[in-house]
């Protein structure tokens, strides 16, 4: 697998180097931002997708069970509008960005707070494309689970030796020396117990399904049809795609929001390669600081935050707003 890195630097980034990162599925969890739905901006995008869905998306951060909340078709649309509410609520109060990261369904979020994709669009598309995953996932069970200090060499080799002709590949390449890998779950498991047997450590994600990884390629087709009738315009900031780590263009983004279903995420890459471009600060919008804590292990001295509750939106605010 080719490094992000030889390929083309990003153009230097914006006076602030502020870049909005919008978090994943994995994520969520019951009363996630409970405490924003009041903010207008985060009310409004919630509004938004329930108008879309025709059910209360509120309600289900509020109130849904964690297996109900963990559902694909869930818990995409429920951490999606809260990244975009949190953004938009940012950008109202004078914190710009000057490029956006989404992981994997925060790609969609980053897009419409970079203006590629209407708001109202880009929930209609999560839901289609939670449902096709979904589907995927119910036809080809798959599971995914977080490797720790391994290295890309050793997840290679790891899913060659415990594949046995089943679905096992490393899915996201978070840094720091995690790795997430995807695949049916005996492959995973046997992949957990030879990296336990050699003192390793690995976590299982709360996922259901095994997500960019071929498992999903039954989504790719319809996929594609439905991004047919999307709308896409240019950025108008850089919104780093996920597959390649380079900025995502309208004229490509369909192809790449296909190929980005059953490719690993560069995450690691793209944060390095922003990081050299000037980035000063990455700000996860969205719940849990997942992508935060990934930035740490990635460069300790990057300047991060995680903005998730009343407490850090406010606090993110009063020293970078207007």
């Amino acid at each position: 697998m080719t490094s992000l890195l030889d390929a083309a630097p990003l153009a230097p980034l914006g006076p602030t180097g502020l870049v909005f990162m919008a978090s994943g599925q994995g994520s969520q969890r019951p009363g996630m931002g409970a405490d924003l739905l009041d903010i207008p901006e985060v009310a409004a995008t919630f509004a938004c997708a329930s108008d879309v869905l025709g059910r209360d998306v509120a309600a289900l951060v509020r109130d849904a069970a964690p297996e109900e909340l963990n559902d694909t078709r869930n818990a995409q649309i429920a951490i999606s509008a809260l990244s975009i509410g949190i953004g938009w609520a940012l950008m109202a109060r004078g914190v710009v960005p000057d490029a956006l990261l989404g992981f994997s369904l925060g790609q969609i979020s980053a897009m419409v707070l970079g203006d590629m994709l209407a708001e109202e669009a880009a929930f209609a598309l999560i839901a289609e494309r939670s449902r096709l995953m979904g589907e995927a996932a119910d036809g080809n069970p798959g599971v995914m689970s977080a490797f720790l200090k391994i290295t890309l060499a050793e997840a290679q080799e790891l899913c060659a030796a415990c594949a046995e002709g089943e679905v096992l590949v490393p899915a996201n390449l978070n840094g720091g020396g995690q790795i997430v890998m995807a695949g049916t779950p005996a492959a995973v498991s046997r992949a957990e117990e030879a990296w336990a047997a050699s003192k390793g450590r690995f976590s299982r994600l709360a996922t259901s399904g095994g997500f960019h990884s071929p498992l999903m390629a039954p989504a790719a087709e319809p996929f594609a049809a439905y991004l047919a009738g999307v709308d896409f315009r240019e950025s108008a900031v850089p919104v780093i795609g996920n597959v390649h780590g380079a900025p995502l263009q309208a004229a490509t983004v369909r192809e790449e929001l296909v190929a980005h279903l059953v490719s690993p995420v560069q995450f690691e890459a793209s944060v390095q390669k922003l990081a050299a471009a000037g980035a000063q600060m990455f700000a996860e919008v969205g719940f849990g600081g997942v992508l935060a804590n990934l930035v740490k292990r990635i460069d300790r001295a990057a300047p991060r935050a995680a903005i998730q509750d009343r407490a850090s939106f406010d606090a993110f605010v009063a020293e970078n707003g207007e």
